[in-house]
């Protein structure tokens, strides 16, 4: 049986970059932190901020709540909009206080998720982050860099909305979270060595089948 267009785009980058085990975190909460914390910035401004709350035992529902609010900016500043994450962290706190992640696994994807988005500051990609990563329930992350590799291998546009493009990896792939973790962390490993926005296309390990490459 042939593989459908994303599974053998999986399979092209799998074979090149192998497990790539991400998401590296400790426990669940800090993978739901590091949710936010990633909003609009690059990784290594997140393991800064981390470390921050690790040093100031502060990677915790409880301690980011009895956290002042000037204290919990000033640890998470590393990683851009302090200000906003530091508020978009208390009000997931709040939540979580009240759903545990245990609970929310119970749940299943689709109700687990829409709790999540009813928090102030998760959207979608946020939200699948969190199901995905923390409660090991399949539902696929669609971000910036899906969304070009998409766009350039001619599979889909980047334009499209968001359930679109889920729905798409729903359907075409295998109901499990391992292979979505690992394809959401190659697409993304993909992106940063080769697929950038000004793509370095001679030295590409997919340049035989890309379209963009003439």
């Amino acid at each position: 049986m042939t593989d459908s267009p994303l599974l053998a785009l999986y399979h092209s980058l799998n074979a090149h970059y192998g497990d790539l085990e991400w998401w590296p975190a400790d426990s669940a909460f800090e993978i739901a932190v590091g949710a936010i914390l990633t909003q609009n910035t690059d990784w290594r401004n997140v393991e800064k901020a981390l470390g921050n709350l690790k040093s100031a035992n502060v990677l915790s529902i409880e301690a980011i709540l009895e956290t002042s609010t000037d204290q919990l900016e000033m640890l998470v500043r590393p990683s851009g909009y302090f200000r906003m994450k530091a508020d978009r962290l208390k009000h997931l706190c709040e939540f979580l206080e009240l759903n545990s992640f245990d609970a929310l696994k119970k749940m299943g994807r689709d109700q687990a998720r829409g709790r999540l988005l009813s928090v102030k500051g998760v959207g979608p990609e946020t939200a699948d982050d969190i199901v995905l990563y923390a409660l090991d329930i399949p539902s696929f992350v669609i971000d910036t860099y899906t969304r070009r590799l998409l766009e350039r291998f001619g599979l889909y546009s980047s334009k499209l909305k968001y359930p679109v493009l889920q729905a798409a990896f729903h359907q075409q792939l295998p109901e499990d979270a391992s292979l979505f973790k690992q394809y959401h962390a190659l697409i993304v490993e993909h992106a940063k060595v080769s697929c950038r926005k000004k793509p370095l296309c001679e030295s590409c390990v997919l340049k035989d089948t890309c379209p963009q490459i003439i």
